[in-house]
């Protein structure tokens, strides 16, 4: 019987070996899975020389060159903003960023191109031909409407691919940023704050000019403007359902400014008008309480006192 056992505790002692050489052996359900089967992740191998701690230098130091300051990264050209160099051990390869793009220069380790809203060129200016197609003078960007004087509308182009946009009230686009802004930061002909709203600022003293002064849109009651250092106009709206208060220097609702009280009335109704300045609570939904993991959901069965068992009770 002991012989038995030895010979059964042996075989087991065998399967088991054999199992962890084939790695098919599981310490337990905390194992981690083998991943010999996932495909390793590749990566630039400039980047990863970039990234690596420096080799130590052997006898004949590495001698720099225009187009590799570094033995590994990635490096601007001197002239050209989309274009840039991988360099590898020494050996550089030429690169191009997508039309439009421009290299970003900030970390040698990093390939990346970027806008050129976002990088400086003005000493490596030169630029690939363009590929242009149509609204997009170059296949990726942020561009102005083709037509002068439209000044709050433009295309945005992925690939070749455009979108035009609008900018909200009051803003054109700016071509240097390739954001809407303010029309007396852009300096564009045509789309100058004279230009887009015809409205001039009142003069007024110094001490007045410093507060910012606020003026009525003469044409339009949800409209005011805003002029900068007195002189800079700018244009604000109110909000849906609101005029601006010429006497107040404020936006308020509509019924209470008798100029502009019946502002809204082709466009929204008296009920409309109510619930915009008087908005209903939004319902507050209970929420139900958590279960407590394990409960049971069965009523606890009420305690039933025989009859005869009381009797026993009292007897005794």
């Amino acid at each position: 019987m002991a012989f038995m056992k030895i010979c059964i505790f042996a075989l087991l002692v065998g399967t088991t070996l054999a199992q962890r050489e084939r790695g098919n052996f599981r310490v337990g359900p905390g194992h981690p899975p083998s991943q010999r089967h996932l495909p390793p992740r590749t990566r630039d191998p400039v980047e990863v020389a970039a990234i690596q701690p420096k080799r130590k230098q052997a006898e004949v130091e590495y001698e720099p060159t225009e187009e590799c300051p570094d033995a590994n990264g990635f490096f601007p050209d001197s002239k050209q903003c989309d274009k840039y160099y991988a360099c590898l051990d020494g050996k550089h390869t030429e690169r191009l960023c997508a039309d439009g793009m421009v290299f970003n220069d900030y970390s040698p380790i990093e390939e990346k191109c970027d806008l050129p809203y976002n990088i400086d060129c003005t000493k490596r200016s030169k630029l690939q031909t363009p590929q242009p197609s149509q609204h997009c003078p170059r296949k990726n960007g942020y561009f102005g409407h083709e037509k002068p004087g439209i000044c709050d509308k433009f295309y945005f182009c992925v690939d070749g691919q455009f979108n035009m946009i609008t900018c909200p009230a009051g803003l054109v686009f700016n071509p240097k940023t390739g954001i809407c802004t303010w029309p007396d930061e852009v300096g564009v002909t045509g789309c100058k704050s004279e230009d887009i709203f015809e409205f001039e600022c009142p003069k007024v003293n110094e001490s007045i000019a410093v507060t910012h002064p606020r003026y009525a849109d003469p044409d339009d009651c949800q409209f005011f403007y805003v002029c900068v250092n007195g002189d800079l106009p700018r244009r604000n709206g109110c909000k849906l359902g609101q005029v601006f208060d010429e006497e107040n220097k404020t936006c308020d609702w509509a019924r209470k400014v008798p100029d502009c009280a019946d502002w809204y009335k082709d466009r929204l109704t008296d009920a409309e008008l109510d619930e915009l300045e008087n908005p209903k609570p939004k319902p507050t939904t209970t929420k139900r309480p958590q279960r407590v993991r394990g409960a049971s959901r069965r009523k606890p069965k009420p305690k039933v006192v025989k009859e005869e068992e009381e009797l026993e009770e009292e007897e005794a």
